[in-house]
């Protein structure tokens, strides 16, 4: 038995079924609106970190550095580190949720090409799209979270 679950319903139907990626493509977007703005802190804070390193070189010139001098750029290093390794998770889920954007559009064009063009087997794509758009968005859930 052949499963016609596309053809079983009709415009205003699908236009319901449409509209559930559309529904996740509108979070995903406001996630990632949270996720540039702590991409942007954490960036700008980096910055601050490398301009006091050279405000430090500078202050010192040739003279060799005093200990608190050296505890000083031995911290900004750490610090700088840390920040990176966030950077790099908050890119990571900045990418995951813009894949899921991606996969939610697919999902909404393959289900009206599915119902336009009354292809059946375009059903298994669908829920495989949609499924892994979701995935996507708790990929970027969890990295934002560590």
């Amino acid at each position: 038995m052949q499963n016609k679950f596309l053809f079983d319903i009709n415009a205003q139907n699908l236009i319901q079924l449409m509209l559930a990626p559309a529904v996740m493509i509108s979070a995903c977007g406001l996630l990632l609106l949270g996720i540039n703005n702590r991409y942007s802190l954490v960036v700008n804070r980096i910055r601050l970190l490398n301009e006091e390193k050279r405000r430090l070189f500078v202050k010192v010139g040739d003279k060799p550095l005093s200990t608190t001098e050296n505890l000083r750029l031995e911290s900004i290093a750490r610090q700088i580190e840390l920040l990176v390794y966030r950077v790099r998770l908050i890119r990571n889920s900045a990418l995951s949720y813009v894949a899921a954007v991606a996969l939610f559009v697919l999902t909404s064009l393959l289900l009206g090409f599915g119902y336009l063009l009354s292809i059946d087997y375009l059903n298994f794509p669908i829920v495989i799209a949609f499924l892994l758009g979701m995935i996507l968005v708790l990929t970027g859930a969890l990295f934002c979270g560590l």
